[in-house]
């Protein structure tokens, strides 16, 4: 792959303190990027380009009010919807209202207020790159529970709908479905003597984990010019997992 220079860059990043997304925030800002970053834990790292918000993303008002103010000063040319939250796999008769709604108020909610919030600078540029954080629970059942199920299926809905209205307004919006990756929203399942994370390596065809890095540098791709013909995709990163499923 061609070497990726994002200077002079504006990269709106949820998510940003751990996992997949802190990984997201440390390679952009080793290509040159601006990033303003957004996460419910204070976000441990210090660049002369980063602008770390600690913001619970599920506080909807607050989150609109922030971003409408930093759009309203920069332009944002990448927006990331990386943050979210597991389910305990719970079925659907174990979770009440409370948690059914949290699930959605961090997971697919705020992907909708900040592309609202970026979309029309970004179409008025005539260029602009979404990436959304799906999940292989969003192609089937049994990667998570009811809630987070639902959120990752209706997150691939609104990325397909959003590249189809706004494609020709040069916008490239697309999905990321991870598989197992190892990160601290994953770490129960390595807890112990790791059967949990040994089962579903087993199953598996890579027989392994990935790497939030591995993430972020398929992100990093699908922002680059290299990219530019994919629109509306949902691309897995599972090591084979769907293929058995």
């Amino acid at each position: 792959m061609t070497e990726q220079s994002f200077k002079n860059k504006n990269i709106l990043l949820t998510g940003a303190a751990s996992g997949i997304g802190f990984c997201q925030l440390k390679t952009y800002l080793n290509q040159g990027a601006t990033v303003y970053a957004l996460d419910r834990q204070k976000i441990k790292y210090i660049h002369p380009k980063l602008h770390a918000y600690q913001i619970d993303i599920s506080q909807h008002a607050e989150l609109e009010q922030l971003v409408t103010t930093i759009v309203s000063k920069k332009s944002i040319d990448i927006l990331l919807n990386t943050a979210g939250i597991l389910d305990n796999y719970e079925p659907s008769l174990n979770i009440d209202y409370a948690i059914w709604q949290h699930i959605l108020n961090v997971n697919l909610t705020p992907m909708f207020i900040l592309t609202n919030c970026v979309l029309p600078k970004m179409i008025s540029r005539g260029h602009g790159y979404i990436i959304n954080m799906a999940s292989i629970a969003g192609f089937s059942a049994g990667g998570g529970g009811a809630a987070y199920t639902t959120s990752k299926h209706a997150i691939i809905g609104y990325t397909k709908q959003l590249a189809f209205d706004y494609a020709d307004k040069g916008i490239h919006v697309n999905a990321i479905a991870p598989g197992a990756v190892k990160t601290a929203m994953t770490a129960k399942d390595f807890e112990g003597k790791g059967e949990m994370a040994a089962q579903v390596a087993s199953q598996t065809p890579a027989k392994r984990w990935a790497t939030p890095q591995e993430v972020a540098d398929l992100t990093v791709f699908l922002t680059s010019q290299q990219s530019d013909y994919i629109n509306g995709a949902v691309i897995p990163i599972d090591g084979g997992w769907t293929l058995g499923h």
